[in-house]
């Protein structure tokens, strides 16, 4: 156990190379850290507090069933004071004794645990019961100092105990996986629990629970939690795919069956992984380590292609299973720190860091060749927490460079008056009105880290292990008093040969014997991402002769293909719409070779789609950037098909705002002296929105906003969508049109009526505060996709697409793509491409975020009239199952 911790400071004497930060620079850096906490935690205290979250753009709290659902990412909310109990251990870490003693006074006197509420098992283990057995841990060790928390009696732990006891009745099931969902007051039996009928849940869900678990064991002397959570790891060891020693993403809790059959290190499995290995660090046990190093073997030899980490096919490991990475994956680096595996970590890490400097925040997702993929970035720590790391290990001053790149870009691109802001599109900088527990419990305590001395910590974080939460478990608990009869599936003995172990204690072979080894490893890299965007060659399975029908090659009216997707078990299906539906049944392919052939054509179709949504307008932004605000607040704007191009324009378009009159801007516009230069309000309704563009162009504006009338809209939960034309010629119009949902139009008219002036600035993405912005090569960042609805891909499972059938010189436009479309249909129902109804995928949540969040589907117009069989792919709708994944993943 102590080993680890050693390697860390052995590797950090001994590579320690490059150009040292100042003493000053790093305290300035660690000052800056603990500024923006307490501008994030006050502004938490101030606008939020009891609710569970800030909502930072509207200075609100977040209050379950008072806002609009946002789906599985809700279930992280329990009207448990989140944030706070969240926040506990990064304010002692941080010196703020008097605030941390204030902060267990309000949690003893104020949060209730036996809400009727339903709430997800992974979210409220990792961030509630990790948050109480983080602040007890603190709490004990500054009452054994003696000067503060004299009056502590345990009253933490034993609230944990409670909350414990509330999430057993999840684990009652025949495989001892935990129900992803558990009613605090009710548990998972009975009708009054509104759930416990769930059959699936995602690895990382049931794979991270043996710290805080056996924690809370330890800690009270009852083995019943312990127990439960070692039998939850033991029942995934035994379902690990035995070839490759891989696990899937997603496993039904009562049959053990896998449900996706893809495996990675990100969204889904990430935290399964770290807590075989913390889990050994935690409790001195070594079955957990022989079971990690099995583990790290397999992705090493299948998953690893450094710098990349791509996810794979448990039983067809050698088979990609997708062509992107998910920012989860960025805790990585970190994990194999602690594991004494430097140089991949130095390789990932570094691809991470380009990847970060090019889109400011690691986007959602993102292609083997560094293009967006999933534009959001809602503050996560994992790249803070691996850079955190590997300075630990390395002492390369690098990493401290590293540091202040997430600091300066949190400050100048997230930061808003009541917080910091997720961002809700990397390429515009358009926020989103959320701030989630986890960036207080995790970012800045690797921050702060990162640039403080030992002196500046009031105890030794060596004595701790950090949860996927970051919250702080004392290593004592490895000899505090446990059951020694606890049930555990033993691992063979062919699986227990030394070579388990070669790699976890500090080894010469890790140590660098080139001063410039570190720099050398990252130069490729920084090349590969910053001077070029590289595609990757397609890949062909060695060994079988002729290859498989690949989707990028296949053409609906080739019967040589045709043939091919029936041996795979696809068949066509034509529809009345003139679209083509592609659906696969497992059984009916050929053999099982052509059925996971089958299988692989479908995901790749998926993935063609995501990729070649080129007619599609990126989401534009509105930028406040008037006093107060000065830039700081970024709307989400919908574009318009008409009318200027905001993303051929350098500066956009900047003026102030005025409501016109008529508000609807339907009839000839009444206050013409005060629009005329100025950029209209209108809103949504009773006519075309082109109509609304002529009459303020006519009065002299220089840009029009419309805002929804659909009360309680938000691009937080509804998909963006693009304004169309009137049928007519749109070429007279010369002026920017945008479009708003409710809740941002009310941020903007809220901030008119209290300021009366209020500038904005009308861009294809936000200008950076008072500085010009770097352009970033445009040919590594127009590849941006947004998830939308997908039936999961499974041999066993029927698998459908959809793409329209007409030839190019048939394909004329459907009266329902670009026909004029009234005012007052909903967003969803305006310029929607054909697709299909797809039911919702069965996927339960991981860690991230990291474990899920996105449902914005762009909502485009797509004129097909240019377009060949091919280019129609684009129609085709993304996996939503994998992206429900990463809403679900703690964020």
């Amino acid at each position: 156990m102590p080993s680890v911790l050693l390697l860390l400071t052995l590797l950090g004497a001994l590579c320690s190379r490059g150009r040292a930060m100042s003493r000053e620079e790093k305290h300035r850096l660690r000052n800056q850290v603990v500024e923006m906490f307490d501008h994030a935690y006050q502004n938490y205290m101030d606008h939020a507090y009891p609710a569970d979250e800030l909502m930072p753009l509207t200075c609100r709290g977040r209050v379950r069933g008072l806002e609009p659902s946002r789906g599985d990412i809700d279930d992280a909310l329990g009207k448990f004071s989140l944030t706070l109990i969240d926040t506990l251990d990064t304010l002692v870490l941080l010196n703020k004794t008097t605030e941390f003693e204030a902060a267990v006074r309000r949690v003893l006197s104020d949060v209730r645990l036996d809400n009727d509420i339903v709430v997800s098992v992974f979210e409220t283990n990792i961030r509630v019961l990790g948050g109480l057995l983080g602040g007890h841990s603190m709490a004990v060790m500054l009452k054994e100092g003696g000067q503060h928390m004299q009056w502590y009696q345990d009253e933490l732990l034993h609230m944990a105990k409670d909350l414990g006891l509330r999430l057993l009745p999840a684990f009652n099931t025949s495989s001892g996986l935990p129900y992803p969902r558990v009613n605090l007051k009710y548990g998972v039996t009975g009708p009054e629990t509104r759930t416990g009928t769930e059959t699936d849940t995602c690895t990382a869900c049931a794979g991270t629970i043996i710290l805080e678990f056996a924690a809370l064991s330890r800690f009270t002397g009852d083995p019943v939690f312990e127990a439960h959570a070692r039998r939850a790891m033991d029942f995934l060891w035994e379902k690990r795919q035995r070839n490759s020693n891989l696990v899937g993403t997603t496993i039904n809790i009562h049959s053990g069956e896998w449900v996706r059959r893809d495996s990675g290190v990100g969204a889904g499995i990430d935290s399964y992984y770290e807590y075989l290995l913390k889990a050994y660090i935690l409790l001195g046990d070594d079955l957990f380590l022989q079971r990690f190093n099995i583990h790290y073997a397999s992705i090493m030899k299948y998953i690893s292609q450094p710098p990349l980490l791509l996810d794979v096919h448990i039983h067809k490991p050698l088979l990609p299973a997708r062509t992107w990475m998910d920012s989860l994956l960025a805790f990585f680096p970190g994990l194999q720190v602690l594991k004494g595996d430097i140089r991949p970590a130095i390789e990932t890490h570094e691809m991470l860091y380009q990847v970060t400097k090019k889109h400011n925040f690691l986007p959602e997702a993102f292609t083997t060749d560094f293009r967006v993929h999933w534009a959001q970035h809602p503050l996560r720590p994992e790249f803070a927490e691996s850079t955190y790391f590997l300075y630990k290990a390395t002492g390369d001053p690098y990493y401290l460079e590293a540091g202040r790149t997430i600091l300066d870009n949190l400050n100048r691109f997230a930061r808003v008056p009541c917080g910091f802001a997720a961002m809700k599109d990397v390429r515009t900088g358009s926020h989103e009105d959320r701030m989630d527990s986890f960036f207080l419990a995790e970012m800045f305590k690797y921050l702060f880290l990162l640039f403080a001395d030992a002196e500046d910590l009031p105890f030794d974080v060596e004595d701790y292990v950090f949860t996927t939460e970051a919250h702080l478990l004392p290593l004592s608990l490895s000899t505090a008093p446990h059951s020694s009869s606890l049930p555990s599936n033993r691992t063979s003995e062919e699986e227990l040969d030394d070579s388990n172990f070669d790699w976890t204690c500090p080894n010469t072979r890790l140590l660098f014997p080139d001063p410039a080894f570190p720099r050398n490893l990252r130069e490729p890299i920084r090349s590969a991402v910053d001077k070029s965007c590289p595609r990757p060659a397609p890949y062909r399975e060695p060994g079988m002769g002729r290859p498989p029908l690949r989707a990028q090659d296949f053409m609906a009216n080739n019967p040589e293909h045709l043939e091919l997707l029936r041996r795979m078990g696809v068949s066509l299906i034509h529809l009345k719409d003139g679209r083509v539906q592609l659906v696969q049944h497992a059984t009916q392919a050929v053999s099982a070779v052509a059925a996971e052939d089958g299988v692989r054509f479908m995901q790749e179709m998926m993935e063609l789609s995501s990729q070649q949504q080129k007619e599609q307008l990126p989401p534009r932004a509105i930028q406040i950037v008037s006093h107060p605000f000065f830039g700081r607040v970024v709307l989400t704007a919908g574009p318009a098909q008409f009318g200027t191009d905001l993303s051929k324009s350098s500066t956009g378009v900047r003026g102030f705002v005025t409501v016109a009159e008529p508000y609807s801007g339907c009839t000839e516009i009444t206050n013409a002296e005060y629009v005329q230069g100025h950029i209209a309000l209108l809103q949504r309704g009773q006519c075309m929105f082109a109509e609304k563009a002529r009459h303020i162009q006519k009065a002299g504006a220089i840009g029009g906003i419309v805002i929804d009338d659909n009360e309680g809209s938000s691009s937080d939960t509804a998909p963006l969508f693009q304004m169309a034309g009137d049928g007519r010629s749109t070429d007279d119009i010369t002026l920017p049109l945008l479009f708003l949902f409710h809740k941002e139009g009310n941020i903007l008219l809220e901030a008119l009526k209290e300021y009366r002036e209020v500038e904005v600035l009308l861009s294809d993405k936000a200008r950076d505060r008072g500085v010009d912005v770097q352009e970033t090569e445009e040919d590594c960042t127009t590849e941006a996709t947004t998830p939308t609805s997908f039936e999961p891909v499974g041999q066993s499972q029927m698998n459908t697409v959809e793409l329209d059938e007409l030839a190019p010189e048939e394909a004329t436009p459907s009266q329902e793509e670009v026909s004029p479309v009234d005012e007052d249909t909903s967003p969803a129902e305006e310029v929607r491409p054909p697709e299909e109804e797809a039911s919702p995928a069965d996927v339960a949540p991981p860690k991230e975020e990291r474990d899920s969040e996105k449902r914005d589907e762009l909502e485009g117009d797509t004129d097909s009239s240019s377009q060949s069989v091919d280019e129609l792919l684009a129609d085709w709708r993304e996996d939503l199952e994998a992206f429900q994944q990463m809403e679900k993943d703690e964020l």
